[in-house]
């Protein structure tokens, strides 16, 4: 085994990292508008991040969230499911090739802070820089996704017209499986045709919570 992915593994496994209460993190931008979320200030990196890469836990009302990020921007939140979180790091470790360890990043501390604003339902977009390496149409379905507003949902057909293949709902929702930045891509708010949730890799249960708050109707804790 590559001795680099054993020790990340060990430690993320293990909960063994920087973990940053969300809830207690001051500082970065504020920004509480009704913007779409599709429309952030940040752009999203298409090359491959430079390392190291440096993760953390952030705590959450949905359970853990695993962070990544390097001094491009986010690279990685997933929810803390040990088998899911490794998987996404392990596919980091193939499309990045950089060197993943646990450390403080002020973009994680950016991160923990605008999270904790929006679990507060005070925040609708984020302005974080991200980096989502992909094949060209996992990257158009993820900037699809950020277009989709706040507080509302698409299906999967009018997501797959939207990136110019009409007749891709089984490839888009492929797509929607590999993004790996949970919240900031917000794969939780593509549905069926007929309405009801369908999939949801953090789970059916996170993805309900996740529409509720963003419809104003904050699920109870």
């Amino acid at each position: 085994m590559d001795e680099t992915w054993g020790t990340l593994r060990r430690a993320t496994s293990a909960r063994d990292g920087s973990r940053l209460q969300a809830a207690a993190v001051d500082g970065g931008p504020r920004t509480t508008g009704a913007r779409r979320a599709g429309q952030p200030p940040a752009t999203v990196a298409s090359a491959t991040a430079p390392g190291p890469i440096h993760t953390a836990w952030l705590d959450s009302p949905l359970g853990p969230l695993l962070a990544a990020a390097c001094d491009e921007g986010i690279v990685l939140l997933e929810f803390g499911e040990p088998d899911r979180a490794d998987a996404q790091l392990a596919a980091l470790c193939r499309l990045v090739g950089a060197p993943l360890g646990a450390g403080d990043h002020p973009l994680l501390r950016r991160l923990a802070h605008e999270l904790a604003e929006y679990f507060a339902g005070t925040r609708r977009s984020f302005t974080l820089p991200l980096v989502d390496p992909g094949s060209d149409f996992q990257r158009r379905v993820w900037r699809a996704l950020r277009d989709i507003p706040y507080g509302e949902t698409c299906s999967y057909a009018a997501l797959a017209a939207a990136v110019g293949h009409p007749r891709a709902c089984r490839a888009v929702g492929n797509a929607n499986r590999q993004n790996r930045i949970a919240i900031l891509i917000p794969c939780h708010r593509v549905v069926n045709q007929d309405g009801r949730l369908g999939g949801y890799g953090g789970g059916i249960w996170r993805k309900k919570w996740l529409l509720a708050l963003e419809r104003g109707h904050p699920p109870l804790k």
